[in-house]
């Protein structure tokens, strides 16, 4: 009878099949911060046109704009004007409206895309996890009951199966008819 120490070095050695590999070099940029433009992404966006910026709508102290990297199509964002970092600043004329905004964001986004459920989210300073700590904006994105697949789970990328111009004209356009 083998000795335990003896049955382990006689046991065959288990190796996992070999992992497939699913690469997206262009994300390292992103991921990295290395094309990250002086200045703040949410500053700039306004400067733009509505088509370049992605921006579905203007209002008086704040804007819509699309998630250039959403998590599903239809993942919009309401930013205001004004640069700053906590929402506790925000002047109260603007916190009205951008949860005005986001009260209409939601129907829209019901009419377009009839989710299961509404994500609405603000990520405070980085250490929450906001992608552009020093200026505040409220996520507002349509969901679907086991909407995260295997590929965003383990493959850690995202299948959306509307491009962000076709989002960008469906938002836009709703926002736009009947006064939303």
């Amino acid at each position: 009878m083998p000795t335990a120490r003896g049955s382990q070095l006689a046991a065959p050695f288990c190796y996992p099949p070999s992992m497939d590999h699913l690469w997206t070099p262009w994300r390292y940029a992103y991921v990295t911060g290395a094309t990250q433009k002086p200045g703040c992404i949410f500053c700039d966006a306004p400067k733009e046109t509505d088509r370049q910026a992605l921006i579905v709508h203007r209002a008086e102290h704040c804007y819509i704009i699309l998630n250039a990297y959403p998590y599903t199509n239809g993942h919009v964002m309401v930013v205001p004007y004004t640069h700053l970092g906590e929402l506790q600043k925000l002047p109260a004329a603007a916190a009205t409206e951008m949860m005005a905004l986001t009260q209409k964001l939601e129907t829209v986004l019901r009419q377009l895309y009839v989710p299961d459920g509404i994500n609405l989210g603000m990520n405070i300073g980085k250490a929450a996890g906001a992608g552009v700590a020093g200026h505040i904006h409220m996520h507002i994105l349509p969901r679907w009951v086991a909407d995260a697949n295997f590929v965003s789970v383990i493959g850690e990328t995202r299948v959306l199966p509307e491009s962000l111009d076709l989002t960008w004209e469906r938002i836009r356009k709703a926002f736009a008819i009947g006064n939303l």
